[in-house]
């Protein structure tokens, strides 16, 4: 059993019904959107929520807002947008589950059916996947592609550039870019470059937070030290839990060690008796979880666990597992509209478009899950 804790919200309720109206054709391109008031009496919902809908749809690049006339279902954008080639390069595809889905959902969005899409990455070894990153942009730059989407490589050794190599080759031939879950630069800096992904920092706030209303105390992080931008903000989420909400705080800068020493983890576990740990992925929490119990420790009883990504196994582990969901087709959705909209406004600001992510509970958080 499971619970699944942070509902669809009211503005969500009616953003999916005007999608399906709009995809179906009930509300055709060029045709006017109902007033907010009128949504707001169809849903029984605020004017402010319903505005956060459409605002929704309008960065999906589904509905315009015209000033003094109301809401348009969009058509067909100008050629600046139209007939175009895309390139896709998410070089960690084969060791990182979300990437497949997320992939699945930029190619299958409304915005996507217009245009072509080359694909490049995660063919390689993980020990050849930066050179071969690096000559897929290559071919791409070579094709004249309208736009790359990029998911920067993680786990790089450090003082390596392929990651800034690769924007900067882009930059040079004026091809856009639209970052997939990270950042090219280690948190919190960010690059001028629109990313579509979550808010690293909230989801590790979350699930810190989670776990202390559980009945964890001293709770502790375990994420990679070269890993992606993504880790680094889960861990700040934590630190910052931990201490607006005033918990212990002794172990926000004691890491976890690899679950793969287990006698360098049996020894954390002696000195610093944690009793909560939040997990940068579900992949790192699902390796922790098998180390634990192999160590004789009991899930939830002794360690309350939980993780991010709820990828397909995280329910089927030997505790299932509590993990925060990530919206992964919808950022991939996301993604193509912040590309066409770059396409047609080069000159905006760069933006970060964070996709709102769901809480589930399971077992492993101590916490009935049903």
């Amino acid at each position: 059993m499971q619970r699944t804790v942070l509902l669809v919200p009211k503005y969500q309720v009616v953003y999916d019904a005007l999608r399906k109206d709009i995809e179906s054709g009930r509300l055709p391109a060029g045709g006017r959107v109902p007033s907010e008031a009128d949504l707001g009496s169809r849903f029984g919902a605020s004017r402010i929520t319903v505005g956060r809908a459409v605002r929704d749809l309008q960065m999906q690049g589904l509905v315009e807002r015209r000033i003094g006339s109301g809401t348009y279902v969009r058509r067909q954008a100008s050629t600046a947008a139209t007939d175009c080639t895309f390139g896709i390069l998410v070089p960690d595809l084969p060791d990182i589950e979300i990437f497949e889905p997320l992939v699945q959902g930029l190619l299958s969005a409304p915005g996507a059916r217009a245009h072509a899409f080359l694909w490049g990455g995660g063919e390689s070894p993980a020990t050849g996947r930066a050179a071969a990153a690096w000559a897929r942009v290559q071919q791409y730059i070579a094709k004249r592609v309208d736009g790359v989407f990029f998911a920067p490589l993680e786990g790089l050794p450090a003082g390596d550039t392929t990651n800034l190599r690769i924007v900067s080759a882009l930059d040079e031939a004026r091809i856009p870019v639209v970052l997939l879950d990270r950042s090219v630069h280690p948190y919190p800096k960010r690059g001028p470059y629109d990313l579509v992904g979550i808010d690293n920092r909230r989801v590790g706030f979350a699930i810190t937070e989670h776990l202390l209303n559980a009945g964890a105390r001293r709770v502790a992080f375990l994420g990679t030290t070269n890993g992606a931008s993504t880790i680094a903000g889960r861990r700040a989420g934590y630190r910052e839990a931990i201490d607006v909400l005033q918990a212990d705080g002794a172990l926000t800068h004691l890491p976890v060690p690899s679950p793969a020493d287990r006698a360098a983890l049996a020894a954390y576990l002696d000195a610093n008796e944690p009793d909560g740990i939040v997990c940068a992925h579900d992949r790192g929490a699902a390796q922790l979880m098998h180390a634990l119990l192999a160590l004789g420790r009991s899930i939830p009883g002794d360690i309350r666990l939980a993780g991010v990504d709820d990828v397909e196994y995280a329910a089927w582990l030997p505790v299932p597992l509590t993990t925060v969901r990530q919206p992964v087709r919808e950022i991939g959705e996301a993604a193509v509209a912040a590309m066409l909209e770059r396409r047609i406004h080069p000159g905006r600001p760069a933006r970060d478009i964070f996709v709102q992510c769901t809480l589930v509970v399971r077992q492993s958080c101590g916490e009935k899950a049903g």
